[in-house]
């Protein structure tokens, strides 16, 4: 009797259920369909009645992208061209003139000719400006001008250029570039390997378990991974670079979404390449995404140290959906947990200041890993041991943003010359230039205190005499020239960066992570670390 009871009781309640389920779909599908209709009618109306001439293209595609910036910013729309530059950076190979190319509104910037490739033979530098590619000037173009440099192997394509005041012209045979995802390991010491991971295309785990191997058979009885400045790339590499420390049927990552087949979690499916060998691993600031996924993975786990500084915080999943006409939609789909369950993501995109900015997150939850030790979500991966020189802020962001740190490397490269990267030393008198240029290019910034304080400057409290206000301004002009000694109080940290930009010009990357082997603050932590295995097992405990 009580069994017919209960289902009597549950047919109600599931029918009830179907019934909301059913009308809220509904709802959402007429809501689609009626905004759709609207934007239909109202795109037809415009085109054909404004007082000019319009670009549909152009009307629609500053439409898509208005309506995206709403969202994250990892939710893009992709053009056709954009559908083939997705599949070309996963995939690590490409054809082109070789060299990594920033683009402003009348220029194209040389940022890095990589070594032996097309743009560095036909002798093209970093800070080399392109003004014209073949017949178009850069600054007529109305799109991205490096679609230009871009064709067929074999093919040429003639750039003018501007290098320290004086135009040139070059003929650049472009070619196929291979895109490492390990460009460079070797030894440390007799006993410590070093493999440097800077992205996670299709290459990724198979070139670091090259390396292990390479590396393990020079004697490496530990190893140091640095994944700085790693922006990330593809999740399931991410899951089979860590499985190369951990054993199978490890969980590593867990992803949850509004949509059902999106939940999914992930797990280690192959047979590890060593679960023993000592690990470190380097991040930073631009360690982002399926670094974050291995950092995180491997500091749950317990099964390696963590060094540098907080990583980006990027905790979100994205997957890239088929339009029509060749065109796709990167939209993100979830949100990722580490295997102690936590989000590193950063920004709340979802919630704005009143500048429409996202919102930093504040407050982080404590986790623990597999032995118990603390961790935290919410704002990157924090590393078990800090290296200061390789934190940043908001004055360090500023000079890399106006190029400050950039042009002054630009100008450096011209005036000095080293027979190799161990004779490079970055003397006091050159930091002393340095601070003599961001004086002289106007470099400034506005940091938080000086916001609210010129929104107090600007307010019509009457209760604020002109006495406050005039020491309201004083304490600006106080701000302002502290911005300038903080060159001093930062210097490590500015130093750093202004070497790394340096010695690439001179040595390319190879001469910059030799550089590294000898000089670099993370790495010797880490060898010293490493060497120390109490100390190694009592960080991990």
């Amino acid at each position: 009797m009580k069994k017919l009871i209960r289902k009597k009781v549950l047919v109600p309640i599931l029918a009830v259920t179907v019934l909301v389920v059913a009308s809220g779909f509904k709802s959402d599908f007429f809501e689609i369909a009626k905004q759709i209709e609207i934007f239909t009618t109202l795109f037809k109306e415009l085109n054909m009645n404004y007082v000019d001439e319009t670009n549909p293209a152009e009307l629609m595609d500053s439409a898509i992208k208005n309506m995206l910036d709403e969202l994250d910013p990892y939710t893009q729309f992709l053009n056709e061209q954009d559908v083939e530059a997705y599949k070309i950076n996963n995939a690590g190979e490409y054809s082109g003139i070789g060299a990594l190319v920033r683009s402003y509104e009348s220029k194209l910037v040389i940022v890095e000719p990589y070594k032996g490739y097309a743009a560095d033979k036909a002798g093209l530098k970093a800070g080399d400006e392109i003004i014209k590619i073949g017949e178009t000037n850069v600054a007529d173009f109305d799109d991205n001008a490096s679609e230009l440099l871009k064709g067929a192997n074999n093919t040429s394509v003639n750039v003018t250029y501007v290098r320290q005041g004086e135009t040139k012209t070059a003929t650049i045979t472009r070619e196929g570039v291979e895109v490492d995802a390990v460009p460079f390991y070797d030894m440390i010491d007799d006993k410590t390997g070093y493999i440097v991971l800077s992205r996670f295309n299709q290459k990724a785990s198979s070139q670091t378990k090259s390396a292990m191997q390479d590396l393990k058979g020079k004697g490496a009885e530990r190893l140091v991974l640095d994944l700085r400045g790693n922006p990330g790339g593809l999740l399931s590499e991410a899951i089979n670079v860590t499985n190369l420390f951990v054993p199978k049927g490890e969980l590593i990552v867990t992803t949850k979404s509004k949509v059902k087949k999106f939940n999914q979690e992930y797990k280690t499916k192959n047979q590890p390449e060593d679960v023993d060998i000592p690990l470190v691993v380097l991040v930073d600031g631009k360690s982002a995404s399926a670094s974050e996924i291995v950092s995180g993975g491997l500091q749950d786990l317990d099964r390696a140290v963590i060094v540098g500084a907080r990583s980006f915080g990027k905790g979100l999943v994205q997957r890239p959906l088929k339009l029509t006409y060749g065109t796709q939609l990167k939209v993100t789909i979830s949100r990722y947990y580490t295997p102690s369950g936590r989000c590193i993501q950063s920004l709340d995109y979802w919630n704005r200041d009143e500048e429409g900015k996202a919102v930093r997150n504040t407050n982080f939850k404590e986790f623990t890993t597999r032995n118990g030790r603390k961790v935290w979500d919410g704002g990157g991966v924090m590393p078990d041991v800090t290296i200061n020189s390789l934190s940043s802020n908001s004055l360090i962001d500023a000079l890399e943003r106006n190029s400050i740190i950039f042009d002054f490397a630009t100008n450096y490269y011209y005036d000095h010359s080293f027979a190799s990267e161990n004779d490079f030393v970055f003397s006091d008198a050159d930091f002393e230039a340095f601070k003599l240029y961001a004086k002289n290019q106007n470099f400034t910034f506005q940091t938080k205190t000086e916001e609210l304080l010129e929104q107090s400057i600007n307010t019509d409290d009457s209760l604020l005499g002109p006495e406050v206000q005039e020491k309201y301004k004083d304490l600006l002009l106080a701000v302002n020239r502290g911005k300038i000694t903080a060159l001093d109080t930062y210097q490590n940290e500015i130093r750093k960066n202004l070497e790394d930009e340096i010695i690439t010009r001179y040595f390319y990357r190879d001469g910059l992570y030799r550089y590294y082997l000898k000089h670099d603050d993370a790495i010797l932590t880490a060898k010293e670390l490493l060497a120390d295995t109490s100390k190694y097992r009592s960080i991990l405990k």
